[in-house]
């Protein structure tokens, strides 16, 4: 098991790269234009997978990351689905430009923080029998709760609703 998890998955199945509607923050945004040099990597969309548009659990995210058409700033994808960043190694942005989204997945989340329970998708059946997923991707329960603060932090800034609704409180 010495190739990582990321490739055993693309072996085996679409992986989180491929048509996953990826949402940017206006933090994100800048970060990755900053290291790319380019601001063509992201459009408004209506998401595509019905899970992303049912986030009654979560309406810090509902009122503050969808624009009154319902639609969001997400990565670009190329004709065959993936991502507009995804290359023959994986992702071609470093950990901490990528956006937040992408680096804490697979964790699961909601505004009032990181869940004890990972999100699904990911074959946790290609681990190594001692291995746990977040060890097999090399993150951090430390990391993943910096990164969510950070992403509500920056969906805040959005201007998708008035202020009073992008809150903590």
């Amino acid at each position: 098991m010495s190739e990582h998890i990321c490739a055993r998955c693309a072996h085996c199945q679409k992986t989180c790269c491929q048509e996953t509607d990826i949402y940017v923050s206006l933090g994100d945004l800048r970060r990755i234009e900053q290291f790319t040099g380019r601001a063509d990597f992201t459009e408004f969309r209506a998401a595509s997978d019905p899970v992303y548009r049912e986030v009654d659990g979560d309406p810090l995210w509902q009122a503050c990351v969808f624009r009154d058409d319902g639609t969001k700033r997400v990565l670009k994808h190329h004709a065959g689905g993936d991502c507009t960043f995804l290359g023959e190694r994986g992702c071609s942005l470093p950990t901490e430009v990528r956006p937040l989204i992408c680096r804490l997945y697979p964790f699961d989340y909601d505004a009032g923080g990181i869940r004890d329970e990972l999100a699904s998708g990911c074959p946790t059946h290609l681990l190594a029998s001692d291995e746990t997923l977040p060890q097999a991707i090399g993150m951090s329960r430390t990391d993943a709760e910096r990164w969510h603060r950070m992403l509500y932090q920056e969906i805040q800034m959005e201007s998708a609703a008035p202020a009073t609704l992008c809150t903590l409180d």
